[in-house]
């Protein structure tokens, strides 16, 4: 099987150095030839390396969050999760971004049908490529309700009627990647023949 495929973990701690601008463009070019429905290609990415604007962007989806815990993006924070997520996102010094030096936001350029779909494909293939590279990568559901306010949307060139779907922060990992964690066994729910 692809080791890629099974080294990838979410990394939430990372060296200060980022990654350069060759090796973005190669993740890039890994994250665009991932399907599409129809040959759409409905994707755009922001690049955001400034530490001053993460830490901006981390303080206000804090604050958003505080204030309305489950609009997360796509769903509502597990209940089971509630108290962990309050206390994290209560502490000042709590950066949502892990304090990565770099965030790429796969983002859709229109709303046609499927697009969020291909841009999770397209995001997936970019993380899968950075484990290949030798980095770690973390998607932050966290950081999607700030990053599509019409302010932030502006600041990182998305299209009004476009959004930022998955966040992933990259970079060096400043620990080696945990071994591999044990996963269920697919669950079938039909199979028809």
């Amino acid at each position: 099987m692809i080791p890629a495929l099974y080294a990838r973990r979410a990394v939430r701690s990372f060296l200060p150095a980022q990654p350069d601008e060759a090796l973005l463009h190669r993740l890039l070019d890994a994250a665009v030839h991932a399907p599409t429905a129809m040959h759409a290609e409905p994707w755009g990415f922001a690049i955001v390396q400034d530490p001053a604007r993460l830490k901006r962007y981390s303080d206000r989806a804090k604050a958003m969050l505080q204030k309305e815990p489950v609009a997360v993006g796509w769903g509502s924070l597990a209940p089971a999760h509630a108290d962990e997520h309050r206390a994290l996102l209560g502490n000042p010094d709590f950066n949502i971004f892990y304090d990565a030096g770099t965030l790429v936001v796969v983002c859709r350029t229109t709303d046609r049908p499927f697009a969020d779909a291909d841009c999770w494909l397209a995001a997936e293939n970019f993380m899968l490529a950075a484990v290949a590279e030798g980095l770690g990568t973390c998607c932050i559901g966290f950081a999607v309700q700030v990053l599509n306010t019409p302010q932030a949307k502006r600041e990182l060139g998305i299209p009004e009627e476009g959004a930022a779907v998955a966040p992933i922060i990259v970079g060096v990992p400043r620990e080696p990647l945990p071994a591999r964690s044990a996963r269920k066994a697919p669950r079938i729910l039909g199979w028809l023949r």
